[in-house]
């Protein structure tokens, strides 16, 4: 079972300092982790309790050389093609989990759209805007911020666009 908190302590991850720091409202979920789960996404909403489609996973894509944060339902997948369109790209395709736990400064997993270590260029699926929170992780597995979409968008400088696929 998920414990909740409303916000997180003093030192707590990048994710949740950022969101403090903006004056952003959100709740902490956090949840025991098991390693041997198939899929951290499906396991958020299920120790959660929470409808995969508010639940949220961050993809780091690599679109024309830059990388892309693209978030998505768990429930779905990223469509590459329409990731890039949304910024305006060409190409699109998965970036190295290497580079993107660099890059973001989380591992797999745990990868958080906000607070990451060099601030990338985010698209957010318009889906999420028909949810009044959704769920998405605080940078660590085991780990979820739940907050308003548009919480989300504006701390993250989102857009918004139809980046999923069923």
């Amino acid at each position: 079972m998920a414990k909740k908190t409303k916000k997180q302590q003093p030192g707590g991850t990048p994710a949740t300092v950022a969101l403090t720091s903006a004056g952003v409202e959100f709740t902490v979920h956090s949840y025991e982790h098991d390693p041997s789960h198939p899929s951290y996404g499906e396991e958020a909403a299920e120790a959660m309790g929470v409808s995969p489609d508010r639940v949220f996973k961050t993809l780091v894509a690599d679109v024309d050389g830059a990388l892309v944060v693209g978030v998505v339902p768990v429930a779905g997948s990223l469509d590459l093609k329409a990731l890039a369109t949304a910024v305006g790209g060409k190409r699109a395709a998965m970036a190295d989990p290497t580079l993107a736990e660099r890059t973001t400064g989380y591992v797999r997993g745990g990868i958080s759209p906000v607070g990451q270590r060099k601030k990338l260029r985010t698209v957010v699926d318009d889906s999420a805007s028909s949810h009044a929170t959704i769920c998405v992780s605080a940078g660590r597995r085991g780990l979820e911020v739940e907050l308003a979409p548009d919480d989300l968008a504006r701390v993250t400088e989102a857009i918004l666009a139809p980046i999923a696929r069923a």
